[in-house]
């Protein structure tokens, strides 16, 4: 599973122009489910990015989580993450989870999300969308939990 994780003072998604989801400081996450990912593998993710310290304590060093800076988290698909693009100039999205599977994934990451932090705003699966964000940094992590070993 891949992630792009990005340090925001505010972000929004927006679908037809509408206002679908809006976080003010926090992480605005893209996510992506591969091919094989499973929930377990969604949960380690979730925990990592819960407990990553890329937000400044008052010495102004990177050593506070999202939870200990009361931040929002802004959660998009993105299947684009997934790009190879070892193969020419047009990437494949063949890791890419297939469609069915990666929302399934995408919901679940959702739901386990909402479950464990208070602010959780989300993007539409599979929906064409304008993400604005003003990033704080900026700040910009990749993130990838590899499969399960035998998986």
């Amino acid at each position: 599973m891949l992630a792009l994780l990005q340090r925001v003072q505010q972000a929004r998604v927006e679908i037809d122009g509408h206002t679908v989801g809006a976080i003010d400081a926090g992480l605005l996450v893209f996510i992506c489910a591969e091919r094989g990912d499973t929930e377990a593998i969604g949960n380690k993710l979730l925990a990592k990015i819960l407990k990553l310290r890329v937000f400044a304590d008052e010495a102004g060093k990177m050593n506070k989580s999202v939870v200990d800076a009361a931040g929002g988290l802004l959660i998009v698909s993105q299947f684009t993450l997934a790009a190879d693009t070892t193969g020419g100039n047009r990437p494949s999205f063949g890791n890419a989870a297939p469609p069915d599977e990666g929302q399934r994934l995408y919901d679940y990451f959702v739901e386990q999300a909402r479950a464990a932090h208070p602010v959780v705003q989300t993007g539409q699966f599979a929906a064409d969308m304008q993400v604005h964000l003003v990033n704080d940094g900026p700040v910009t992590i990749p993130l990838r939990m590899p499969p399960e070993p035998g998986g």
